[in-house]
């Protein structure tokens, strides 16, 4: 047993050190080989284990270091920056027009904002967050309507042809969207395209698009990309870097400061 633990232990060790020559730009089969003192077969069967782990990306003869994404359970995120959510989500709450109708979207950071929205009825909410539409169905003076779909196990966001559907059918003065990462040249990151693709459809209906997210989201990677339109409002907290708020501002994107 003890044998076996040293030798786990040798292989991560060995695997932490691959994934940082590689990332200093080592990405020589021979040469990682020839650093780490163990065969180019090994190195070869390491980068097969690192590229399933998604640690590196797997090249002709070498490898690439990549970050890998981590969609957290909303159970997860919901323990996460509760003071920057709730100053996103007081300072979004003002945004919201008297009587009007409003998108809030899926996420832990839009669910904060949906308790402010709690007193603010008479106010129609089309939501896809189940959180949410629980939330503010109790509410008094709020219509909540949520989009059809399939429900996704980490988020419990509504995806798919039904809630494009669904949306299709309103028109808001704002929506309210969320983000697993943004970053100002890329725009919003999610875990799928078919998340891009129903906050896309969102946005396209509303006279006002607002982008709510904590600083953490910033430098995150994603495997799916929707770009933040001049005319949309970010709405991020006091830690998020200036250099990044500035990129924001000079593609016309309103950057609000919580």
């Amino acid at each position: 047993m003890a044998r076996d633990t040293r030798v786990r232990r040798a292989t991560q060790d060995r695997h932490d050190a691959m994934v940082a020559l590689v990332r200093e730009g080592v990405d020589s089969v021979d040469v990682l080989s020839e650093r780490l003192g163990v065969s180019a077969s090994t190195v070869r069967r390491d980068l097969a284990t690192l590229q399933r782990g998604g640690r590196l990306a797997r090249t002709y003869g070498g490898a690439l270091a990549r970050d890998v994404f981590h969609e957290r359970s909303f159970l997860e995120s919901e323990r996460l920056n509760l003071a920057a959510k709730s100053a996103i989500a007081a300072a979004a709450v003002d945004l919201v027009p008297a009587g009007g109708t409003v998108f809030v979207d899926a996420g832990t950071t839009c669910l904060a904002l949906a308790q402010l929205l709690v007193d603010r009825g008479p106010l129609t909410v089309v939501t896809r967050g189940l959180e949410a539409a629980l939330l503010l169905s109790r509410a008094e003076g709020i219509d909540v309507v949520v989009v059809g779909g399939r429900v996704q196990p980490l988020s419990h966001g509504v995806i798919g042809p039904l809630s494009a559907l669904a949306l299709d059918r309103y028109h808001f003065d704002i929506a309210f969207l969320g983000a697993d990462a943004v970053d100002p040249v890329r725009g919003l990151g999610e875990p799928t395209v078919d998340e891009t693709w129903i906050k896309e459809r969102a946005a396209a209906i509303a006279d006002r698009v607002a982008l709510l997210a904590d600083a953490s989201k910033l430098d995150q990677p994603a495997p799916a990309w929707l770009p933040v339109e001049p005319s949309w409002t970010v709405v991020i907290d006091a830690a998020a870097p200036d250099t990044a708020v500035s990129q924001l501002r000079e593609r016309g994107v309103q950057v609000l400061v919580a």
